[in-house]
């Protein structure tokens, strides 16, 4: 747990965290299918949970203001056969609550990203971001990222 200041804390995810972390995806999701805004039964949730828990190469940072969970990231390590076998981190599901932005709570958020990304070994980091996220997209470039590839899904 790194404390940035009395009230804004970076911590691992706890499993009590679920329905806050829930929260925050629902409240900025652009697809209407990634979270189901009325379900009341987390069920689901903590199963993902429980399972990304088990799984050594996947963590989950929440920042807190004041003891109210504001901001989370996922974080997936991962080796390549490209580029000499490097390691990289994939950082997902990105949010912070809308009344906290613009507050440079992202940047702290991502900035311990990158820091347990460097402990992990890796030398690459990548994200999505959804195409409309344009905001979004200006404050990843700001940090450095670049636009390198084109994304694209296909749900099965």
């Amino acid at each position: 747990m790194m404390a940035l200041k009395d009230d804004v804390v970076v911590r691992v995810a706890q499993r009590r965290d679920v329905p806050d972390m829930v929260a925050l995806l629902r409240e900025d999701s652009l697809d209407p299918n990634a979270t189901d805004a009325n379900a009341t039964d987390l069920t689901s949730y903590y199963e993902a949970w429980d399972e990304i828990m088990l799984d050594p190469n996947a963590e989950i940072l929440v920042l807190d203001v004041d003891g109210r969970l504001v901001g989370v990231a996922q974080l997936n390590y991962m080796r390549h056969l490209a580029r000499g076998g490097m390691r990289r981190c994939m950082i997902e599901n990105v949010r912070i609550a809308s009344a906290f932005r613009n507050q440079g709570l992202g940047e702290v958020l991502i900035e311990n990203c990158l820091d347990l990304a460097r402990a992990r070994g890796c030398t690459l980091v990548q994200l999505t971001s959804n195409s409309q996220r344009t905001d979004a997209h200006r404050f990843y470039q700001r940090l450095g990222f670049q636009a390198s590839h084109v994304g694209m899904k296909l749900y099965l």
